[in-house]
C-alpha cells in the first residue's frame, strides 16, 4: 500500500536536467504529517517531464511511502501529479516504449532501437560491439570514480579525454533525472551521452535491453567506452543474491556475448562496518564469480607506499585484496598501478565522491578501485583508435 498525502508547494528549489526531462525539488506543507513525524513540511521531488513543473500555491498528490519508512530516496516526498488543474497532454510524437510499464506513472518514450527510431535500420541486424571497452560497476556511486580515471589516463597520456556513453540500467531509480550525479558530468562533458534501459528512462537515448543500450553507445553515439551500472539507490538485504547488483555479471555477459572487451569494476572498502564488505565486497565476487559466465578484465589497484598508509587504507587491506582476487581467476586480474595523481584526479571530479555515506577521505579504496577500471579502459579504447 502507497501512504497518501496532499499538500501545497509553499517554494520551489533546485532543479537539474536529464536530456528527456529534469527534477524540481520543492517545500510542500502537507495536509497532515506522517506517522512518528511532528512537522508538515517536507521537501518534495516532481519529475517535469511526467507531473509538469509545478508553481508555489499548487496542491499535489504526493507518494510519501518510502518517507514515511525513512527509507534511502534522498528524504523526498515524490510528486504523482497536480490536484485540480492537469499538466498540458504531450504533443504527439513517435515511440512507443512503455517504461515503468503497467504502474500508474507509466511513461511513452521513443527507444533507439524500436521501429520509429531513425536508428532502428542501423540497430535491427547489430551483433556487435567490435571490441568496446564496457566497465561494469554494480553501483552507481562508482561512476564519476571510473569517467575521473578515465580522463586521468588520457591526460597522462597526451590523448583528448574519451567519449564516454553511461548505460544506466534500472536495480536502482528508474528516472535519469534523479541523478545528479549524471547531471554535473554532462553539464561538465565528462559525459557524451546517458542511454536508459530496461524500466529506466529519461536519457538521451532509450533502449530495450542493456544490450541495444551497448550497441547503441557504439553505433549511434560513437563513444570510446560505455559504463554500465545502475542508478542511484540500489536494493540490498543483506543476503548473497537479493542484490540488485548481482545484474553487474549480467552485464558482463552481455558485453562479451556482443564482442566487448567487458572491464569489471571492483568493490572495494577498507571503512564499512560490514565484514562482507570489507576489501571486495562479496556482492563483486558474486557477480563476478557466480553470475558472469564469460572472462572480463578486473583491474586490480596496486598502490603507492603513501596511498596505502592512507586512512582506511593499510597493507592489511592490500593483502585482503591479493587473497580475495584468487577467487576469480576465471578473469583476467590487471594489476593497476595507483598513486597520488589517481587520487588528485578523484579529488578533482565535479562531483562529490561519496560511497554508503562516505567520501573520498574515509574511504580511497572505494574510489581508487573503480579509477583504475576506468584507467585501464581508456587504455583499451586508445588501443582501438
Amino acid at each position: 500500500m502507497i501512504t497518501w498525502r496532499t499538500g501545497t508547494v509553499v517554494s520551489r528549489g533546485k532543479t537539474w536536467g536529464a536530456a528527456n526531462g529534469s527534477a524540481r525539488e520543492l517545500d510542500v506543507d502537507l495536509d497532515r504529517p506522517l506517522p512518528g513525524h511532528e512537522a508538515h513540511r517536507v521537501r518534495a521531488l516532481a519529475y517535469t517531464a511526467l507531473v509538469g513543473d509545478p508553481a508555489e500555491g499548487d496542491t499535489l498528490l504526493l507518494n510519501c511511502s518510502a518517507l514515511a519508512r525513512q527509507l534511502g530516496t534522498g528524504g523526498y516526498a515524490l510528486v504523482v501529479g497536480p490536484v485540480g488543474t492537469l499538466p498540458a497532454d504531450p504533443r504527439p510524437g513517435p515511440g512507443h516504449l512503455v517504461k515503468a510499464r503497467y504502474t500508474p506513472l507509466q511513461a511513452m518514450v521513443l527507444g533507439v532501437d524500436e521501429q520509429e527510431s531513425p536508428h532502428h535500420h542501423t540497430l535491427q541486424d547489430a551483433d556487435t560491439l567490435d571490441g568496446l571497452p564496457v566497465v561494469v560497476a554494480d553501483l552507481h556511486s562508482a561512476l564519476p570514480a571510473v569517467v575521473a580515471g578515465a580522463r586521468h589516463a588520457a591526460a597522462l597520456a597526451g590523448r583528448p579525454a574519451p567519449r564516454i556513453a553511461y548505460v544506466m540500467t534500472d536495480g536502482g531509480a528508474l528516472p535519469a533525472a534523479f541523478s545528479r550525479t549524471v547531471a554535473t558530468l554532462r553539464d561538465h562533458d565528462w559525459l557524451r551521452t546517458t542511454i536508459t534501459v530496461g524500466q529506466a528512462f529519461g536519457g538521451d537515448l532509450e533502449a530495450v535491453t542493456t544490450h541495444t543500450g551497448l550497441l547503441a553507445a557504439h553505433l549511434v553515439t560513437h563513444a570510446d567506452l560505455a559504463v554500465v551500472t545502475q542508478g542511484p539507490g540500489n536494493l540490498g538485504t543483506g543476503t548473497r543474491w537479493g542484490y540488485s547488483g548481482v545484474a553487474a555479471g549480467e552485464a558482463v555477459n552481455a558485453t562479451t556475448t556482443l564482442h566487448g572487451q567487458a572491464v569489471a569494476s571492483l568493490r572495494v572498502s577498507g571503512a564499512d562496518p560490514r565484514d562482507r564488505h570489507r576489501g571486495i565486497s562479496h556482492h563483486s565476487l558474486t557477480a563476478y564469480g557466480r553470475v558472469a559466465l564469460t572472462p572480463a578484465d578486473i583491474p586490480l589497484p596496486v598502490p603507492t607506499h603513501d596511498l596505502e598508509n592512507l586512512p582506511a587504507w593499510g597493507p592489511a587491506l592490500t593483502a585482503r585484496l591479493r587473497d580475495q582476487i584468487a577467487t576469480l581467476a576465471s578473469h583476467r586480474i590487471v594489476p593497476v598501478p595507483a598513486d597520488q595523481h589517481l587520487l588528485a584526479a578523484l579529488a578533482a571530479s565535479p562531483v562529490r565522491l561519496s560511497t554508503m555515506g562516505r567520501g573520498l577521505d574515509a574511504d580511497p579504496a572505494a574510489f581508487v578501485a573503480a579509477a583504475v577500471a576506468g584507467v585501464h579502459a581508456e587504455g583499451l579504447a586508445a588501443a582501438r583508435r
